[in-house]
């Protein structure tokens, strides 16, 4: 953990902004050679970029003022988001009135834990009271909810600055509405930024939050966490509520966290996962303690892997960097043993029926009513939706239920299965569905079968845009997944690079 004290953190809040940030202040201006991303040592890294831990802790022992830091963070995405679009809606005056109130409450004495006075984003799906929540809609651009999300509630609980919401693809589907903002790869303007979580992976990976709520319907924390070399963590079904987060699919969606770190991802899914009473999908299981095992190693467990699965339509560089994954798993003395993914052949169609019938019902009461108001591709898939039967979808149901069974029977012999977070390091020549369409092969099993997964970042591709690795589960298996995780994270330094914005 880096040691800073006040005077230290004070001076990165004031010159780590506007230099480069994978140096120290002072340093040359010039961006990297993107095909080499720079490792930066903790000692080097600028404020924006530190981990949330290590900033909570700042923070816990009073070096450093959640207004300052808050204040210094609004700064930035100010100055530089402008350029990223990954916001939606930046809530400044709500931001430095939390950062004073936890301010006041820290100094008093009262600390709430690990997030209090850190500031956080949220995928613009999540209800914020009095704060419009769009969805990357225009049919909903001027919804303004009563009540918070159940993730907001409990985020801002454990004493977090909500800094704004983040953007999206329309209706967290797979293309952005012609009259909204697209997210940039802060890595290259010219990479994908992933789909629909794209601003949570953007704004997490250029320092613009400590931390970000995505959703994931068939890779959409995933697919952004790879795109923008960041964390993406996708809970089992049920463990974190769906209260008060616009809907795609209600069987399919999962709320999940992001982060530039295994652990603050677990810490952000300790503060909002549980039952919830207001969503009769939330599990009744008690709160996991992800933490508490994240040291414990991988020493003597068993890592799968399908080499037909990961290779078939994949880039060979992410091939290579997943290899490489798996013999760093290896050298650390976990076994990585061949097992056999069940056929996806007839899931896909399965898992796009299910998905365009629940998208359809749930925007029953503005589509077809209000069609000019949708883009092209969220439209066409509802119409799709709309012409899916109702023995249609109980077929592709019973298609899952099989599938699910096949998928948990394969997870139950080893102790988490690794795969690519996509196909592909795309460019955004590549149009989202076709970049989409290759990777969901990999993302989509999880959501047909409700179990967790974790991506963490495994490389570069020659061009500069971030690799990630997907660890996948058994039910209720994320405390196992964050150690397998946190224990190749630690042995590389993939997650010290940091983009130069």
């Amino acid at each position: 953990m880096t040691e800073f004290t006040r005077r230290q953190a004070c001076g990165l809040l004031g010159c780590g902004l506007a230099l480069p940030l994978t140096g120290s202040c002072g340093s040359d201006s010039r961006s990297p050679d993107r095909s080499l991303p720079t490792a930066t040592g903790d000692g080097a890294t600028p404020l924006h970029f530190l981990s949330l831990r290590d900033v909570a802790r700042l923070v816990e022992s009073r070096e450093l003022s959640p207004v300052e830091l808050t204040r210094a963070l609004l700064d930035r995405i100010e100055a530089t988001d402008g350029g990223l679009k990954s916001y939606a809606t930046v809530m400044s005056e709500q931001a430095m009135v939390a950062a004073r109130t936890a301010e006041r409450e820290i100094q008093g004495g009262t600390y709430r834990g690990v997030l209090h006075g850190v500031p956080v984003a949220v995928k613009d799906l999540c209800y914020t009271t009095g704060v419009r929540t769009m969805g990357g809609m225009a049919v909903r651009a001027d919804f303004v909810p009563d009540h918070d999300a159940t993730v907001v509630s409990r985020l801002e609980a454990a004493g977090v600055v909500l800094l704004g919401k983040l953007n999206l693809t329309e209706g967290a589907l797979g293309s952005y509405h012609p009259d909204f903002d697209r997210p940039i790869n802060p890595w290259g303007e010219t990479f994908w930024a992933g789909v629909s979580s794209s601003g949570s992976g953007v704004a997490t990976a250029a320092g613009l939050c400590f931390g970000a709520l995505g959703t994931d319907t068939g890779g959409s924390i995933r697919f952004p966490s790879m795109a923008n070399g960041i964390v993406g963590f996708k809970p089992t079904y049920g463990r974190i509520s769906r209260y008060g987060v616009l809907p795609l699919s209600e069987s399919f969606d999962h709320v999940g966290p992001m982060a530039r770190r295994v652990a603050d991802a677990a810490v952000l899914f300790e503060a909002i996962a549980g039952v919830d009473p207001n969503d009769p999908t939330s599990l009744d299981l008690p709160g996991s303690r992800l933490l508490e095992t994240l040291d414990r190693g991988v020493d003597g467990l068993r890592i799968g892997v399908d080499r037909h699965y990961l290779i078939t339509d994949v880039d060979a560089g992410l091939v290579s960097a997943i290899d490489q994954a798996l013999d760093v798993l290896d050298g650390l003395g976990a076994r990585v043993v061949e097992v056999e993914m069940p056929d996806m052949s007839a899931n896909m169609g399965a898992w796009s029926a299910i998905c365009s019938f629940e998208a359809a019902r749930g925007h029953a009461e503005t589509f077809p009513v209000r069609t000019d108001e949708y883009g092209p591709g969220l439209g066409s898939f509802l119409e799709g939706g709309a012409r899916v039967t109702d023995s249609a979808y109980e077929a592709a149901l019973a298609v899952r239920a099989v599938f699910s069974a096949q998928y948990a029977a394969m997870l139950s012999t080893v102790d988490a299965f690794a795969c690519p977070s996509g196909g592909v390091a795309f460019d955004i020549s590549v149009e989202d569905d076709g970049a989409v369409g290759r990777g969901l092969p990999f993302t989509v099993p999880a959501n047909l079968a409700g179990t967790p997964t974790i991506s963490v970042p495994c490389g570069f591709s020659p061009q500069g845009a971030p690799y990630g690795i997907q660890f996948v589960g058994r039910h209720l298996s994320e405390a196992m997944l964050c150690r397998v995780a946190h224990a190749y994270e630690q042995e590389t330094d993939w997650h010290t690079r940091h983009p130069a914005v």
